[in-house]
């Protein structure tokens, strides 16, 4: 069972995120924290194997904080879960060691592979996790998740609601940023580097 202490300021966030995995298989939500104090608490009385980090959560001040947990919490895998863009610490926050970025408007689902494949790849080295997470951003891996379970452009487009167009485009980046060509050996490079 994969234990999670949510290190947010609003208790709707740690509640909506605690219900979702409550009878959860692998996942079990077994703390909360509203502040770094709080937080430091909770790691230094429980045991906890993945902790979901708000860049705005009270108490935390800086970068250095970030890299303060990692140091005295080796085994602890941190995903940092905020409403804060990606470009503004994502590339800094992964080169420390932090696991994962997710933007707090992921749906949960991708919250929940994002935790499994973050426990799972625990001995993949940090270097790779953050190329790929630098690479590819949040929806591009949505869009690309739904491509490898054989969804058609206009599909996405309807459960993303967004434009047809923009699927085209997200693919079209992909293609890029992966450097392939088509859409096969597209999803078997994802696969690869265990982005999908």
């Amino acid at each position: 069972m994969i234990k999670v202490c949510i290190a947010d300021n609003a208790p709707v966030i740690s509640y909506g995120i605690c219900s979702y995995f409550k009878n959860h298989s692998k996942i079990n939500c077994i703390a909360e924290a509203n502040s770094i104090e709080h937080l430091l608490n909770v790691l230094n009385t429980k045991e906890v194997d993945l902790l979901l980090l708000d860049m705005e959560l009270n108490g935390l001040s800086s970068l250095r904080d970030i890299k303060s947990l990692i140091q005295d919490y080796p085994k602890l895998k941190i995903i940092i879960f905020t409403l804060v863009a990606e470009k503004v610490y994502a590339q800094a926050t992964l080169k420390m060691g932090v696991a994962a970025y997710l933007d707090k408007t992921s749906e949960l689902t991708l919250l929940e592979d994002t935790i499994e494949n973050v426990m799972q790849n625990a001995t993949i080295s940090k270097k790779k996790v953050t190329r790929l997470f630098k690479k590819v951003s949040n929806r591009e891996i949505e869009v690309l998740r739904y491509l490898n379970n054989g969804k058609k452009n206009k599909e996405i487009a309807q459960i993303l609601g967004i434009d047809e167009k923009t699927i085209s485009t997200y693919k079209l980046r992909l293609l890029t940023k992966l450097n392939v060509t088509n859409l096969v050996d597209l999803l078997k490079k994802a696969k690869d580097l265990e982005i999908i």
